[in-house]
């Protein structure tokens, strides 16, 4: 059996269905389904169980099996929004919950792929992963890089595969319940729906409107590298997963009204609450991701927003507002 945390939400409900197109459905989801939306990113899967995240919580901390042999836990689940800073609840969330994963995965010899950010290289330029790089500027992005911290005191002694991925900036189908933490190709979707233009923030950090850059990786992408890190157990460290090469929210914007074929842009005021913790610039530096043999092509704006625009439009359920 393999665990997905976080498995009806944006990553880990693609990471399921990746693995189903693979043929494994033995597969238990661990999730809060409070937001009852995030049964639709499974409704189309194949998997065997479900539990609470308190409850796989308990059951780890007790140390108890799941009644099947466990080939992999995917550690998706956390908390995401980037303008929290209920600092505690973030600690608990996101580092501490790891923790109590990381160690009874050391303890059964179970492989872990877990969600690392990219945000915890905060406003800086360079993105390889060293320890001077990283800078976080909100308190997400410091429970990231803490427990990245945490893991690398055991990586020289592992007792089986831990590899933490450094996510950029992902956009794709399954997002819509993520409300104002959705990527700007959804938002753009909507304004597009509900109007004829879409909106951009005006120029900051020297950039001019719209001109910021960010590595947008599509969810498939990201999928397709989780299932490759499980079928190479072998491999263990952290990485950076983007698509390598960022581009402008104008070229994000320009994508999204060729596809709908109306629309024009239009800028916004950068708002105050995020000039001290806002990414005008991501782009992944791959040399590591490379290095242990991930070779696959990643996809461009222009072929992603595409993808996603025609899937988007055609999906069932309640659109978060």
């Amino acid at each position: 059996m393999i665990i997905v945390t976080g498995g009806a939400g944006f990553i880990g409900s693609n990471i399921v269905r990746q693995l189903n197109r693979a043929g494994i459905t033995d597969i238990l989801v661990v999730d809060d389904l409070t937001d009852g939306r995030k049964i639709f990113n499974l409704a189309d899967c194949d998997l065997v169980d479900y539990l609470d995240k308190e409850d796989f919580l308990a059951r780890i901390i007790d140390g108890e099996s799941f009644g099947k042999n466990i080939q992999a836990i995917f550690h998706q689940g956390a908390c995401t929004v980037t303008t929290e800073w209920d600092g505690q609840y973030m600690m608990d969330t996101n580092f501490e919950y790891s923790k109590r994963v990381l160690h009874y995965c050391q303890e059964q010899e179970i492989p872990l792929i877990y969600a690392s950010s990219a945000s915890v290289y905060g406003a800086g330029t360079n993105f390889a992963i060293e320890r001077q790089n990283e800078r976080p500027i909100n308190a997400y992005a410091f429970s990231k890089l803490m427990f990245d911290q945490y893991l690398r005191q055991y990586l020289p002694k592992l007792r089986s595969q831990v590899v933490g991925l450094r996510y950029f900036n992902v956009y794709g189908p399954g997002e819509q319940h993520k409300g104002a933490m959705a990527s700007v190709m959804h938002h753009f979707n909507q304004q597009l729906q509900s109007g004829d233009e879409v909106r951009l923030f005006s120029g900051c950090d020297g950039y001019g409107d719209g001109e910021q850059l960010r590595d947008f990786v599509y969810v498939e992408d990201i999928a397709a590298v989780n299932l490759w890190m499980y079928e190479h157990p072998d491999v263990s460290g952290i990485f950076n997963l983007g698509t390598g090469q960022a581009q402008t929210f104008n070229d994000v914007a320009r994508a999204v009204i060729d596809w709908h074929g109306r629309g024009k842009i239009s800028y916004i005021s950068f708002p105050e609450s995020l000039r001290d913790s806002y990414q005008s610039y991501t782009q992944a530096d791959l040399s590591e991701l490379r290095v242990v043999g991930y070779n696959a092509e990643f996809i461009a704006v222009e072929a992603g927003v595409k993808h996603y625009l025609d899937a988007l439009n055609a999906e069932p359920g309640p659109v978060s507002q």
